[in-house]
C-alpha cells in the first residue's frame, strides 16, 4: 500500500513538473516561433503555432539595422565590469567582517545589511545627483558604479567564510602571510564554487537591469539591450518578428552563461546552504 501511495505521489509530482515546465516554456517558444516568421504572418488573423514560412529575415534586419549590436556590446561590458568589481569588493568586505577584528565591525556589518530594507528605487534621486556632480551621466562608469555594492553577496560570502575552520587562516598567518595573502591564497581557492555562483547571479542581474540605465543614459549609443528594446518598437513600428528577434538575442548571452556554468552555480548554492562540503 505504501509503495503504491509513493508511486502515486511520484506521478503527481512528475505531472505537475511537466505542466509547470510547459507553462514556462510556452511564451519562450512562441517568441522563437514569431521571430522565425515573415512580418505578414505575425499579424495574420489565422493562428499557427509554427511559421508557415521559416525565415531568418527578422534576425538579419535586427543585426543589420539599428543599434542592437552596440546595445549588446554595452550590456556585455557593463555586466562584466559590474560582476568583476562586485566580486572583488564583496570578497574583501566579507573577509574583513568574518575574519578580522576591528572596532565597529558588527555595527558596520549591520549597517550594510540594513541596505536590504531600502529598495533601489528609493536611492535613484541621490544616486543620480551624485553621478551628475561627478560628471558621470551617460558614461560606462555612471552605469556601473551604483551597481557594484551588493549586500546579498557580502552576506553569502561572510557566512561561507565563517564556516571555514580558523586553522587554515592561523597556519597561513604563522607562515607570515598578510591578510591579503590569506584571502587570495587560502580563502578564495576554497570558495571557488560559491564565487562562481554569485558571479553568475550578479552578471544576470546586471545584464537584465533596466531601471538604472534608463535613468542615467541619455544617448542611443550608450543604451544596454534591455533599455534598447524599448526603442526597437519606435524604430521598426509594429514589427513583431523583429521585436522578438531582438529580445531573444538579448536573452541569449545570459542563457548561455547559465547553461555553461550551471554545475558550478548548483555546487555553489549547495555549499552556501551547507548541503555539500
Amino acid at each position: 500500500m505504501r509503495r503504491h501511495a509513493g508511486l502515486g505521489w511520484t506521478v503527481v509530482a512528475a505531472a505537475t513538473g511537466i505542466v509547470l515546465a510547459a507553462l514556462w516554456a510556452a511564451p519562450l517558444l512562441w517568441a522563437l516561433s514569431t521571430s522565425l516568421r515573415p512580418e505578414y504572418e505575425t499579424i495574420s488573423p489565422v493562428f499557427h503555432w509554427l511559421p508557415q514560412r521559416w525565415t531568418l529575415e527578422a534576425y538579419g534586419k535586427v543585426l543589420g539595422a539599428g543599434n542592437v549590436p552596440r546595445w549588446l556590446f554595452n550590456s556585455a561590458l557593463v555586466a562584466l565590469l559590474v560582476t568583476v568589481i562586485t566580486m572583488a569588493l564583496s570578497l574583501m568586505a566579507a573577509y574583513a567582517f568574518s575574519q578580522m577584528r576591528f572596532r565597529g565591525r558588527d555595527a558596520l556589518f549591520l549597517l550594510a545589511m540594513l541596505a536590504f530594507l531600502l529598495p533601489f528605487e528609493a536611492l535613484l534621486v541621490p544616486l543620480f545627483r551624485m553621478m551628475n556632480q561627478l560628471g558621470l551621466i551617460n558614461t560606462y562608469a555612471g552605469i556601473v558604479l551604483p551597481q557594484v555594492v551588493s549586500p546579498v553577496v557580502i552576506y553569502v560570502f561572510r557566512q561561507f567564510f565563517d564556516a571555514i575552520p580558523a586553522d587554515f587562516r592561523e597556519a597561513a598567518v604563522l607562515d607570515g602571510a598578510s591578510p591579503w595573502r590569506v584571502l587570495w591564497s587560502v580563502y578564495l581557492p576554497m570558495s571557488g564554487n560559491i564565487v562562481w555562483a554569485m558571479a553568475i547571479v550578479t552578471f544576470i542581474a546586471a545584464w537584465n537591469n533596466f531601471l538604472w540605465p534608463f535613468i542615467i543614459v541619455t544617448s542611443n549609443d550608450m543604451m544596454t539591450i534591455p533599455l534598447g528594446l524599448t526603442q526597437t518598437y519606435d524604430a521598426f513600428g509594429v514589427r513583431y518578428a523583429q521585436l522578438m528577434a531582438a529580445a531573444l538575442l538579448g536573452a541569449l548571452p545570459v542563457a548561455l552563461a547559465y547553461v555553461l556554468f550551471q554545475r558550478r552555480v548548483t555546487h555553489g548554492f549547495l555549499a552556501a546552504t551547507g548541503l555539500k562540503g
